[in-house]
């Protein structure tokens, strides 16, 4: 699709069909605005890292500076595994897939879709899957 024809007003709507190839554009450049935004601050976070001195005389201050590194490094770890999952909704979108249950086939909500764009289950799967999950916790 020519990204002239997408206004940057534009929201998809469900007067619409379905992940037409406005919808589709829509949500790939959401995505790949959302991947760019990550790897942004994991740069900035790997620089002030890497910038940082763990030789601080004071255990205090030491120990400190080393909870916050762990933090940042958990952080990092969960951005990079978000990345891996905003990289197969790009993939799902260019196979025609995206924005259908994994388990159903059926469409997954647009509003699920703006809130989580690299959602795989419809809000009814997602829920079903969260039950047994809770169910097996609990056995």
């Amino acid at each position: 699709m020519s990204s002239s024809l997408l206004s940057p007003e534009y929201r998809p709507n469900e007067k619409e069909p379905f992940m037409n190839s406005r919808q589709r554009e829509y949500f790939r450049r959401k995505l790949l605005s959302w991947r760019a935004e990550i790897l942004r601050e994991s740069n900035e976070t790997l620089r002030s890292l890497q910038s940082e001195s763990l030789a601080v005389p004071d255990m205090a201050d030491r120990a400190s500076k080393e909870t916050d590194r762990a933090l940042e490094l958990r952080t990092r770890d969960r951005q990079r595994k978000l990345i891996s999952k905003i990289d197969e909704a790009l993939r799902r979108i260019e196979a025609g897939t995206y924005g259908y249950c994994e388990e159903t086939d059926e469409p997954i909500s647009l509003r699920r879709l703006e809130a989580r764009p690299i959602a795989t289950l419809s809000l009814e799967a997602q829920e079903r899957h969260e039950r047994l999950e809770r169910t097996r916790r609990d056995d």
